[in-house]
């Protein structure tokens, strides 16, 4: 029985699917560190992480048994997506499944920093009875910029609109504008203009550190600045000097540089007891809507893929689906150089076989070929497959 590995307390539902595909599940509460996710990997095809455990390349290179790898998110970054294609380790995430969520925190987050409603729940808390409009606005009307107009920051743009508030967005991409969204043509103007800030850009390399002191001391004075995006995004400690200064109001943070690895562990941040900060741990995501969601979506591409070859919305390999099915299947990730197609349907023939059905993508340096034959593989035409110079990773399925 094939085997799967699920880290940080992912939704059952996957659990459930998996096992329904035929895999012997093993469901684990928290990350795994390099060694011991080596360790772990050990007899494993399939392996189902969130944001914190990292698979790098040396895991790679030491599981070669790995088939796919599951992100039960949106984020890749803690993934060596180059080495799983050269390793031809599928990589698949979720896109789409939890950003009605991180978009509702956002807005709630956007009027509790609008009303002060945390240093009001405080004083209460405390005893004080502070009732009081001072400092207590409405976002009707006010001017909110979404730095990443990706699905998140565009969906957020239309429920901020829908509640009255002026819509600016940058992107480095030209993204359509929805509704009465107005494209800023850089990220120095949507500062300057906009009366509260949110950041919702993707996880590369490029976007590490890009919001620090200059970009805070552009922002409006007393505006609002919120980050559900990547803790490595912005410089707190910057945050934290322009909150204590008064040039920033408010602000909301969801996502650390450095996050503990396990529930209950002790939190550290320069954030921690500002004035009408909101420090969240990590759970944009994290409704049982969202995550059932994204249990499900996951791990049905796992199981497409290891069932059929599909790699439709894969990370990191060429999109591929060919529906029917004939007697038999291959997969194979290649090298993109001319001709490799021509050899492996010469290959099919030459051990009595007909391609059925047969479809092929290329992606950058690498090709991927699914294809359907007329009778059983043979172990002979298995390993010429193998054995051609340009394989990656050969794959079947009934």
């Amino acid at each position: 029985m094939p085997r799967a590995l699920l880290l940080e307390n992912i939704d059952p539902v996957a659990v459930e699917l998996l096992s329904a595909a035929g895999y012997e599940v093993e469901s684990v509460r928290g990350a795994l560190d390099e060694i011991d996710l080596i360790d772990a990997l050990e007899g494993v095809e399939v392996l189902g992480i969130r944001s914190k455990t990292r698979v790098t390349a040396k895991v790679l290179e030491n599981r070669p048994e790995l088939q796919a790898v599951g992100a039960f998110c949106i984020g890749t970054n803690q993934i060596d997506l180059a080495a799983a294609t050269a390793a031809g380790v599928a990589v698949f995430n979720a896109p789409f499944s939890n950003t009605r969520s991180v978009v509702e925190l956002a807005i709630a987050e956007i009027i509790s920093l609008a009303r002060r409603l945390i240093d009001r729940d405080r004083a209460l808390h405390a005893g004080t009875w502070d009732k009081s409009a001072s400092g207590s606005h409405e976002i009707r009307g006010r001017t909110l910029g979404i730095v990443g107009y990706g699905n998140i920051g565009s969906q957020l743009s239309v429920l901020a609109e829908a509640l009255g508030m002026r819509v600016l967005y940058y992107d480095l991409e030209d993204k359509l504008a929805l509704g009465n969204a107005e494209r800023c043509g850089t990220l120095d103007e949507l500062l300057e203009r906009a009366e509260t800030v949110s950041l919702h850009v993707d996880g590369r390399g490029g976007n590490a550190g890009m919001f620090g002191a200059e970009q805070f001391a552009r922002m409006r004075p007393r505006s609002l600045f919120l980050n559900l995006s990547r803790g490595f995004v912005v410089d707190h400690e910057a945050l934290r000097d322009h909150i204590l200064s008064g040039h920033i109001a408010g602000a909301a943070v969801d996502v650390f540089p450095e996050e503990p690895r396990e529930q209950g562990d002790e939190f550290r941040s320069v954030l921690r007891g500002l004035p009408n900060v909101i420090l969240t741990p990590h759970v944009g995501g994290s409704t049982q809507e969202a995550q059932y969601d994204i249990g499900r979506f996951v791990a049905g591409k796992l199981v497409d893929y290891t069932r059929t070859g599909t790699t439709t919305l894969s990370v990191n390999l060429p999109a591929v689906v060919l529906h029917g099915s004939s007697a038999d299947r291959f997969g194979l990730l290649h090298h993109n150089v001319p001709g490799v197609l021509a050899r492996v349907d010469a290959l099919v023939g030459d051990h009595g076989l007909n391609v059925d059905g047969q479809v092929l993508a290329t992606r950058g340096q690498f090709g991927y070929v699914v294809t359907d034959v007329s009778a059983e593989l043979p172990a002979a035409l298995l390993a010429a497959l193998r054995e051609l110079p340009e394989t990656v990773r050969l794959t079947t399925s009934g």
